[in-house]
């Protein structure tokens, strides 16, 4: 697997090549905003590990751009206690963050959880279509009555997920252990800006996802189950 680390931390981005190389990655770095995002965008890479305060170009801005041409995962690295940074990151399309200073078993662990969002065989189920939301585990695309829509790995495991379980409430435990296999913490919002970001993209007025509060979430099976008080 090749990634790529974009980081102005020379040291930092030194060490993890060798951390990383050990691991059985291919890993190559870019220590320039705007360099990171052309071998981003032209590279063949299979992952970005992607910090957000760059010269030339932040994080933000290539994560952006980088969403217009491909869906290559990208996971975000934020300053520790930056909760606007790593929110924005995810609303942004981010796949998931990091907070510096970390352990490097942990990006490892992190990286991994991604890459095998992306390598697990198709849903046995094949594709699904409920309230007028179409997915294709085996192409990984979705359309929204006929209109092809854009998602992240994560974005696109999740709506699976609650699609595969139209009707029923999904905690925010749930999710995460099924994408990330960990508990959700008090403080951890990618659940949450996750599903921001899917209905964003999903609803263009009836909301397909409802929020059951202090439960989790649930996929509308029809406009009418949308409508019911929550």
């Amino acid at each position: 697997m090749r990634i790529l680390l974009v980081d102005d931390d020379a040291e930092l981005c030194s060490l993890l090549v060798e951390f990383l190389s050990r691991q059985g990655f291919s890993v190559e770095c870019e220590h320039e905003g705007h360099r990171g995002l052309d071998k981003a965008q032209h590279g063949g890479f299979d992952l970005v590990v992607l910090d957000v305060m760059l010269p030339g170009m932040d994080g933000f801005e290539i994560l952006r751009r980088l969403r217009e041409r491909r869906r290559v995962p990208v996971l975000m690295l934020t300053a520790r206690g930056e909760d606007l940074d790593r929110i924005a990151g995810l609303e942004a399309g981010a796949d998931d963050y990091l907070a510096k200073p970390f352990n490097p078993r942990e990006l490892v662990a992190r990286i991994r959880a991604i890459l095998r969002r992306l390598e697990k065989p198709p849903s046995p189920e094949g594709p699904l279509e409920v309230n007028g939301v179409r997915i294709d585990p085996g192409a990984r695309e979705v359309t929204v009555n006929g209109k092809k829509i854009e998602l992240t790995t994560y974005e696109f495991d999740i709506l699976e997920l609650l699609m595969r379980t139209a009707g029923e409430v999904l905690s925010r435990d749930d999710l995460m252990e099924h994408l990330y296999n960990r508990k959700a913490t008090a403080y951890d919002r990618s659940i949450d800006m996750h599903i921001s970001h899917l209905r964003k993209k999903l609803e263009s007025g009836q909301p397909v996802i409802k929020t059951i509060r202090g439960v989790g979430y649930q996929f509308c099976r029809s406009p009418e189950e949308a409508e019911a008080t929550e």
